[in-house]
């Protein structure tokens, strides 16, 4: 039985290694204009991930998101949003009419990238390790509606996730992005 137990820990171990030594750097998106972008670019950054969504009850938070971009964007902190259509089809647009719409009515001048699936089986590889514990080392996180946000700290590690309803300049995120 000792021997059996000790198998299986060993046949475990890479994993467990891989997923603690996989970080938010190790992965490329694609832009909203569709560039691709190395998130190793964001090194040394805290960064806040977002799923957006043009025609949702917290759309207006893209109000928020960019006012903290403006007060924080120019140093170590950046916003990275992300439109998904997963959840009541609230994002039907293609990536051209997203970033119109972000740019016309709320003034978004954070990285956007394409149009992705943040859960189910279409999963994109990013929000797999953002939601996963045996992805990101951390926390399982399942993302539970549009705007939902993950804090990724300057070494590229995840941090932390807050729900869709808290707004992207609630306190908690605030002394967050100024390491308080």
């Amino acid at each position: 039985m000792k021997n059996l137990i000790l198998f299986i820990a060993a046949c475990l171990m890479p994993v467990l290694v891989d997923a603690q030594d996989k970080n938010f750097y190790d992965f490329a998106v694609r832009s909203i204009d569709g560039k691709t972008l190395s998130l190793s670019e964001f090194k040394g950054k805290k960064v806040l991930v977002v799923n957006v969504a043009s025609r949702c009850g917290l759309t207006p938070q893209y109000k928020q998101l960019q006012e903290l971009y403006d007060a924080y964007g120019k140093g170590d902190f950046v916003i990275i949003g992300f439109p998904a259509n997963n959840f009541g089809a609230q994002e039907p647009g293609t990536n051209e009419e997203i970033r119109e719409f972000c740019t016309l009515n709320y003034g978004v001048t954070f990285p956007m990238m394409e149009k992705i699936s943040v859960k189910g089986d279409d999963i994109a590889p990013l929000y797999q390790w953002l939601t996963r514990k045996s992805e990101n080392g951390k926390q399982d996180a399942e993302v539970t509606w549009n705007f939902q946000k993950f804090l990724i700290d300057e070494n590229g590690d995840w941090a932390a996730t807050f729900e869709p309803r808290t707004l992207p300049n609630a306190p908690e995120i605030i002394r967050w992005i100024e390491g308080q």
